[in-house]
């Protein structure tokens, strides 16, 4: 089973729950993120500065 969640809000593609796992990250200030561009905006993080 599929349930659309939302949208990433950096590339807009569609965040789905598949079978109860959700397939997307959503953070602490109530962002929704697909795990491609999460992944992308870690890495433009500094965890060293």
């Amino acid at each position: 089973m599929n349930e659309l969640i939302g949208s990433c809000i950096s590339c807009s593609k569609e965040v789905f729950c598949l079978d109860g796992f959700f397939n997307g990250v959503h953070t602490d200030q109530n962002e929704l993120y697909c795990f491609e561009c999460y992944k992308g905006s870690m890495k433009d993080e500094d965890p060293q500065s």
